[in-house]
């Protein structure tokens, strides 16, 4: 028998190592299948060599749930340890066993070396976080002196024992006396949704509780919330050893990516719209499948939704950093042992490597946008309302994709056609230049309520874009920049012959004096907190009385709400009132000698201009009703 202390610098780092070694102390489960599928990777590794002569048999990873006895055991048939070998690769707190092995026999495998997991050496501490004792039993792959199998255990404090111990084949168990305040981690449910979570597509095997198999069910949860599972007989195997993104695109169909996609998200109901597949060997090593989901019109957007593997082992699913921000909306995996991470493997530290790998990222996408776009068109048009949130911000965010994008960026009109910029461009310069010769691209937020506005433009040949999107207000100033002496305006923002200013205005029917005369009529009935009187002279088709919202004030409110300047989200809503000085009932305001009727026309036109805008509610809606049926019964 050999005891000792484990070689450590501080007789406190047990207590350190339960607290903080990892944010999240599930992460223990991570660690030690980790190092389970080191093992066998190393004796695939060995035999390959020819260093293993004997048949490598079953090479599934167990995990054992014993309720009875409170122990949670990693069960593998790797290449085990001798003594020797847990002396120096346990007992020695931070000498990772993977980082030497690579090291020696690198280049020297058809088992790619560098596919091993661990490179901190502190992973198998990790069980001391939900621990109060933690045991190894472990017998080496090789023959003759010092190959019986041994047994280690250590309580949580520095004292360790090596002791001789019965095994069999070779392999090693790693039996975890679960602490009293860890007991969740004997719950089968919640064992099994952390082998899901972070193992479920490890190249090795893996079987959970022997010849247990636990079926979800649906829209169920156990007495603590966690969701419910019927055991049955049957073995289970919860990984899938080869994943998609770990194939070749050649051997890939539509339905395979589909069918990948639904693994990943069994809760999502949609087919993703398309997919991108990355596998890059050179300067750096990714491989994966993105996604471009449908998203919803209220943005109600998760960016958790790309997950990073390293080696097939689930990292994280924050990827700031390594995807373009922008595509973080996107759906899918990205595996890469090239992206730096800390010793818990969570977070990325900064490294030249992660933004070559962004940009890849981002030129992959471009890629495979400009393709879909150049090959088929309408296909593209179809989808267009689904992805262009994805473009639009990357057009906003990112120069380089700008530089990319502004060849298969679409512009939609309210008559549903589709154009380039530039098609849309050439297609509008000859009406929409103003008398400065400045293009005037003329736009809309919201159909519906803006649908007066679109058709009085309309009618006078006009093209009005649809920007009413989430991020448009955004897109709508990034365009503007873009474009060389150009505006973007609201086409509510102004009756329609300032909009796009041609000529000097039509002559007015009513002089100045008039215009101050019927002036005070409408300043006692609109107040002049939001409102601002214009008489403009108009058509006498137009409408008497229009309401319109004052491009530059009405922007700056809208970006408040996106989170920049907020002081402006707490100024009121401006508006103009404009009066259109040649319509028949403006002039009756100024012929009329009874000011009660006056300002019931009045009343009666702003109640009008306020319903075509839905700014009329409540009492007032109410009042306008009221007085309209008088007016219908005289």
């Amino acid at each position: 028998m050999q005891t000792g202390k484990i070689n450590v610098q501080t007789e406190n780092i047990f207590p350190i190592i339960k607290k903080f070694l990892y944010s999240d102390h599930e992460i223990f489960l991570r660690e030690l299948i980790s190092n389970a599928v080191d093992a066998t990777q190393k004796l695939k590794a060995l035999a390959s060599m020819g260093n293993v002569k004997e048949e490598l048999g079953d090479l599934t990873i167990e995990v054992i749930i014993d309720k009875a006895n409170n122990t949670l055991t990693f069960r593998d048939n790797g290449v085990g340890m001798t003594a020797e070998e847990i002396d120096k690769y346990i007992n020695q707190i931070a000498f990772s066993g993977a980082e030497e092995f690579v090291k020696k026999y690198k280049g020297k495998s058809e088992t790619d070396t560098a596919q091993l997991i661990g490179h901190f050496g502190l992973g198998f501490y990790s069980s001391f976080m939900v621990s109060k004792k933690v045991e190894i039993i472990s017998k080496t792959y090789k023959k003759g002196p010092g190959s019986k199998a041994v047994r280690w255990e250590c309580d949580g404090s520095p004292e360790y024992s090596i002791t001789e111990a019965e095994r069999s084949n070779r392999g090693t168990d790693i039996i975890l006396h679960i602490a009293d305040d860890s007991h969740e981690f004997l719950e089968e449910t919640r064992i099994l949704d952390l082998l899901k979570k972070y193992c479920k597509f490890l190249p090795v095997p893996i079987r959970f509780g022997n010849e247990k198999n636990w079926e979800k069910v649906e829209g169920e949860k156990d007495e603590k919330g966690n969701d419910k599972y019927n055991e049955t007989e049957t073995p289970r195997i919860i990984n899938n050893v080869n994943p998609a993104w770990k194939r070749k695109p050649s051997e890939l169909t539509d339905e395979d990516y589909k069918s990948f996609y639904r693994e990943l998200y069994p809760s999502l109901f949609e087919d993703p719209l398309f997919n991108i597949h990355l596998n890059v060997d050179y300067p750096f090593n990714l491989t994966g499948i993105l996604y471009f989901p449908k998203v919803k019109r209220n943005f109600e957007v998760q960016k958790e939704k790309i997950q990073l593997y390293s080696n097939q082992v689930f990292v994280t699913d924050s990827v700031e950093g390594i995807v373009p921000d922008f595509l973080t909306l996107m759906h899918g995996v990205l595996d890469s042992p090239d992206i730096p991470l800390n010793v818990s493997r969570s977070y990325l530290q900064s490294d030249s490597n992660v933004k070559k790998i962004s940009n890849h990222i981002m030129k992959k996408v471009a890629d495979k946008l400009e393709d879909i776009f150049k090959n088929n068109r309408e296909e593209f048009e179809k989808k267009w309302d689904d992805i262009r949130i994805f473009i639009e911000y990357g057009v906003i965010s990112e120069p380089k994709f700008w530089e990319r994008a502004e060849k298969f960026c679409l512009l939609k009109d309210t008559a549903g056609k589709y154009q380039t910029f530039n098609e849309y461009k050439e297609s509008i310069k000859a009406l929409q230049t103003d008398k400065d010769n400045k293009l005037v691209y003329l736009y809309t937020s919201d159909t519906i309520e803006q649908h007066g506005y679109i058709e009085t433009a309309t009618a006078r040949g006009y093209s009005v874009l649809i920007m009413d999107g989430p991020i448009d207000n955004h897109f709508v100033n990034t365009l503007e920049q873009k474009f060389e002496n150009s505006s973007f305006v609201r086409v509510d923002a102004d009756v329609v012959d300032k909009l796009i200013k041609k000529e000097d205005a039509m002559p007015s029917k009513l002089t100045e004096e008039e215009q101050n005369k019927i002036k005070p009529v409408f300043d006692e009935i609109v107040g002049k907190d939001n409102y601002t009187i214009v008489f403009e002279s108009l058509s006498e088709t137009d409408m008497p009385l229009q309401i319109t919202r004052p491009e530059f004030m009405r922007r700056m409110k809208d970006m408040s709400s996106l989170g920049g300047m907020s002081y402006m989200g707490s100024l009121p809503d401006s508006f103009n009132l404009v009066v259109n000085s040649n319509h028949p009932l403006i002039s009756k305001l100024n012929t009329s000698e009874s000011a009660d009727e006056n300002k019931e026309l009045a009343k009666q036109l702003f109640d009008l201009a306020r319903l075509s805008q839905n700014l009329l509610k409540g009492e007032e809606l109410t009042g306008f009703i009221k007085r309209s049926i008088n007016i219908i019964g005289h």
